[in-house]
């Protein structure tokens, strides 16, 4: 069982920057490949950006924010990063970490792949 909390969201104008964390704890948390999704009122849950831990170099994101976002992991502290920089209103969303095992180059960015969850974190941007 492995149990994430995020923190970090907030209410920030457009251009704005917002670091996400997500800490991770229980058995063998470290082991597992981590991701970033959102879901925007009245929308299903998208796939932000993942991080996989065969290697903390190999990361992925969609395409809207490429350039903008970025993700990271401390393995000392059991935490992912989401840095949101020049943050836009279409951002706006709750965001949610992800924990799986299972990932690979053709599923990581579907919300099956992963196990656990964590609770979310509301990011706003205001125009």
């Amino acid at each position: 069982q492995v149990q994430l909390v995020e923190s970090g969201g907030g209410l920030v104008q457009a251009g704005g920057s917002l670091r996400l964390s997500c800490t991770a704890s229980g058995r063998a948390a470290s082991s597992y490949s981590m991701g970033w999704f959102r879901q925007a009122p009245g929308k299903e849950r998208e796939f932000v950006a993942a991080i996989f831990s065969w290697t903390t170099s190999s990361t992925s994101y969609t395409d809207s924010v490429k350039g903008r976002f970025t993700i990271s992991r401390d393995y000392a502290k059991n935490t992912v990063y989401l840095q949101m920089n020049s943050l836009e209103p279409e951002d706006t969303a709750i965001y949610y970490c992800a924990a799986g095992r299972g990932l690979s180059v053709g599923n990581y960015n579907n919300t099956g792949t992963y196990n656990y969850w964590g609770q979310g974190t509301q990011v706003t941007v205001s125009s």
